[in-house]
């Protein structure tokens, strides 16, 4: 069919190509074995744990998208399913990569914590407690939105918009805040590349995942209410929504790109394996600081890891975590 020209029943609305699905399937996979094994090789899987995870499901969601391409019409329940599924799993991980960028953010925090506009331990539980909103509300969209034989799909579409906008507030304090620690690190002339090169990496991240948001906030500000055998409708949809190659230029390159480099630059080859070990005011001394026991219950680590460190947070004594850095290097 032309590009563009919508399909009546086809639920990609277009006739989709079966070659590209191919291709990021196994483009995906390879990063995830890639990450898998840097993971293990530097010890970095609560670290950077979440780029397999994503690129696995990536991989799952275009190989699903593979028999969707070979089976897109809405004839049966299996196909509207499978359908429903590769986006889902395709659509879910951005936040869960933005997440990932914060655990490297606050890792960098830990590692020079004399500069930090925040303390490192609240990185995870303030981005991480806003990533958990964003994540509930952009499952909920995709899966309602995907549906055509939804009557909500509507509502779908203002959840992923809601869930976008809280996602451009989150990524732009997190460039901010990593942008004055690195204006901090650069005044005091620390050059380690531990600093310099994951801060780089996480800039090019947060690019890539912004370009991709304003792709999916303007794509869901127009027509996005599928009426799979109204051919007139179809027609009036928004040009993102018609035209596949959006998808592959905007979600699948970009996406893919974004674990590349985290592939190529992984901050476990650059970072200490242990969080405690940080540099010294003089920028090149690395001192390791006392690791106090962990005296909670099980039950309550677990709920402080389910939410992000919002509840049931490990007390720490003895002053706030400035006062202690600065009673550490009199």
């Amino acid at each position: 069919m032309e590009d563009g020209q919508p399909v009546p029943g086809s639920l990609f609305v277009y006739a989709p190509n079966n070659g590209a699905p191919v291709f990021f399937a196994f483009a995906f996979a390879a990063s995830a074995v890639g990450h898998i094994w840097q993971c293990y090789h530097y010890k970095c899987f609560k670290m950077v744990g979440l780029h397999p995870l994503c690129a696995v499901l990536f991989a799952l969601g275009y190989a699903l998208r593979e028999y969707g391409a070979f089976n897109y019409m809405y004839s049966s329940t299996q196909n509207l399913i499978i359908y429903v599924l590769s986006q889902v799993f395709i659509y879910v991980c951005p936040p869960l990569l933005e997440l990932a960028n914060y655990h490297v953010l606050g890792r960098i925090f830990y590692y020079v914590p004399h500069y930090t506009p925040l303390p490192p331990g609240r990185i995870l539980s303030t981005f991480g407690g806003l990533m958990a909103a964003v994540e509930t509300l952009n499952a909920l969209g995709v899966a309602l939105s995907s549906n055509p034989s939804s009557s909500n799909q509507e509502l779908g579409s203002r959840l992923t918009i809601a869930a976008l906008s809280i996602q451009f507030v989150v990524i732009l304090s997190c460039g901010a805040l990593a942008g004055i620690f690195h204006w901090r690190c650069s005044r005091a002339k620390i050059r380690s590349k531990a600093v310099s090169t994951p801060l780089i990496t996480l800039y090019v991240s947060l690019v890539l995942i912004l370009i991709r948001c304003i792709y999916r906030f303007v794509e869901h500000l127009g027509n996005t209410t599928v009426h799979l055998n109204d051919f007139e409708s179809l027609k009036t949809l928004s040009p993102i929504l018609r035209y596949e190659w959006y998808f592959y230029i905007f979600e699948a390159t970009l996406m893919f790109t974004n674990s590349v480099i985290w592939n190529i630059w992984n901050p476990g080859r650059y970072l200490p394996k242990n969080y405690h070990v940080h540099l010294a005011r003089d920028g090149v001394t690395e001192v390791e600081g006392e690791a106090k026991p962990d005296s909670r219950p099980l039950w309550a680590k677990v709920a402080s890891v389910l939410t992000f460190g919002l509840l049931f947070r490990e007390k720490k004594d003895g002053g706030s975590y400035w006062e202690l850095i600065s009673l550490t290097h009199r």
